[in-house]
């Protein structure tokens, strides 16, 4: 049996603040398995994207462990993370961080070309991707041509071109009206579903998030069982 995508343990996060020690994360255990979609929930400040940040190895943990694909991520020199992150994982955010000076085609290819891929093979791959995400028609228009949810499926190609395990998406709707949210989630169990993918989204949306495989709650830096509007709880 192969290792879990995430496994973490004891996972905790504190930061010094005017002279007193803040806890964001409190022994926060947590295991994920490849092709398995997850949300996580939670208040404003409940430490939802401090966990995202560490589980990507933006961030370090102040104590406990954490392994990637069964490597101890965190024990790793930050160019081999950087080397890490660019094999196995995949970023999507609330703001898309598109480069607004080149065409949704080149943003996509930009990770096979920071991989190493040649400019022909990055460009082919990158097109076959957008065309996933319904923007085959798109490919040559720049960020600023593409409505709020066209962006976003951009930024959702760049995160999956390389083929990652592994997907984390910090709040990934939020700038988006309900109707292109919806959507966007459906995209995300489609992609889920095709490649076998496992995703991580941090969400303030309790309806969207219920549309992922499992769901768990982050409070005051507990993770604890999530129980949804209709009562139903979520292990």
């Amino acid at each position: 049996m192969s290792d879990p995508v995430i496994q973490c343990q004891q996972l905790s996060k504190s930061y010094q603040e005017a002279g007193s020690q803040v806890s964001v994360l409190k022994g926060v255990n947590l295991s994920l398995e490849q092709g398995e979609t997850l949300s996580i929930v939670g208040s404003s400040g409940s430490g939802k994207s401090t966990l995202l940040h560490i589980l990507g190895t933006l961030d370090g943990a102040t104590d406990g462990s954490l392994k990637i694909k069964g490597i101890e991520v965190d024990k790793l020199s930050r160019a081999k993370q950087a080397d890490f992150r660019n094999r196995h994982m995949g970023f999507i955010y609330q703001f898309h961080h598109l480069l607004m000076d080149f065409s949704a085609l080149e943003n996509v290819a930009m990770p096979l070309l920071i991989a190493g891929k040649s400019k022909v093979e990055a460009k082919q791959i990158a097109a076959q991707m957008l065309e996933k995400v319904g923007l085959a028609h798109r490919v040559d228009h720049r960020p600023s041509e593409l409505s709020g949810g066209e962006r976003q499926r951009v930024a959702i190609a760049r995160a999956l071109v390389t083929k990652p395990s592994l997907v984390l998406a910090d709040e990934p709707t939020g700038n988006l009206d309900k109707h292109n949210a919806l959507k966007i989630y459906e995209l995300l169990n489609e992609l889920n579903q095709e490649f076998d993918t496992s995703f991580v989204v941090v969400t303030h949306d309790l309806e969207l998030a219920e549309k992922l495989g499992r769901v768990v709650q982050l409070d005051d830096g507990v993770l604890v069982e999530y129980q949804g509007a209709n009562g139903v709880k979520h292990a």
